[in-house]
């Protein structure tokens, strides 16, 4: 005798796996934003903080309110007095001098170089690019002694050369290893074919390789110029009142009571030289993305 038990058993529902792969992918989009919030917030919060004093009254400079009170433009007036010894403005005009300055010499050396390591083949290739990679490593710290030994024996002390030439060696190892790593990711077959055309090893990388670089050199070059102007260091022996920089020009501000800095005037004066460059990186942010990862993608 046979028992038919199909008409007993109750069918499972299905379990809902498109809801279940939308819960998954919203739960993987709310982690990713999550953690986009808590970088903003870490980046942005000291500069949001800055603004916020920048705009405050000298008297409420301690006041804790998370928002802009008291708000007065005095101190954006005071950052460019020179009643108390401060020269905020030449300052500006040194720092743009000596990142611009250290920007085209790293650019020039950099590029030919990163073409150099990544294009061609000679003997101690791996050495040379090991020695540019520990040169990136190097404290700075270790050089000042000896840079200002050498630069007062050749009297090169307070002039711009003193804090140029050391800046390009901190600089050039980044431009290389940028550039280098973008040009070796570049088809061959153009500069091939640029030379079986007649062009010169040389042409092909002027007329062919160097524009299809543009981004990367872009980019180096914004990165190369925030690096040589934020340097504080070197600036701080080796400049004078004539050639100092932003960075020593800020940290020694003078307010009307020598025993108390005057924080609002330098908050001021830290937004005036880091809105500039915010800007410049938010105009030009697909450019400096695409540079800087367009190297890591094979064509």
């Amino acid at each position: 005798m046979s028992i038919d038990i199909t008409e007993n058993v109750v069918a499972e529902p299905k379990k809902p796996i498109q809801q279940s792969v939308s819960w998954t992918k919203r739960l993987k989009s709310g982690r990713v934003y999550l953690g986009a919030l808590i970088v903003l917030v870490w980046g942005l919060g000291p500069f949001y903080w800055m603004v916020v004093t920048a705009l405050r009254d000298p008297a409420y400079t301690f006041d804790n309110t998370p928002w802009p009170t008291h708000v007065t433009l005095e101190n954006f007036r005071n950052a460019f007095d020179t009643s108390r010894g401060n020269n905020f403005g030449r300052a500006l005009v040194n720092s743009v001098v000596i990142g611009s300055a250290t920007t085209a010499a790293a650019l020039i050396l950099g590029v030919m170089a990163a073409y150099a390591l990544a294009r061609l083949t000679f003997k101690g290739k791996y050495l040379v690019s090991g020695l540019v990679l520990s040169a990136s490593m190097f404290p700075a710290v270790v050089l000042v002694t000896p840079l200002f030994q050498l630069f007062t024996n050749i009297g090169w002390i307070g002039q711009y050369q003193a804090m140029i030439i050391p800046n390009i060696s901190f600089v050039l190892p980044m431009t290389v290893y940028i550039l280098a790593s973008f040009f070796a990711e570049l088809p061959w077959e153009l500069e091939e074919a640029a030379r079986i055309d007649g062009a010169s090893r040389f042409q092909a990388f002027r007329l062919i390789m160097l524009p299809l670089a543009a981004p990367a050199v872009f980019t180096t070059a914004i990165l190369a110029f925030i690096a040589a102007v934020n340097e504080y260091l070197l600036a701080s022996l080796l400049s004078s009142d004539k050639t100092e920089p932003v960075t020593k020009a800020i940290a020694r501000f003078s307010g009307n009571d020598p025993l108390v800095p005057p924080y609002t005037a330098i908050m001021a004066a830290g937004t005036i030289v880091t809105i500039p460059l915010v800007i410049m990186v938010l105009l030009f942010q697909r450019r400096i993305i695409s540079g800087l990862t367009a190297g890591g993608v094979k064509s």
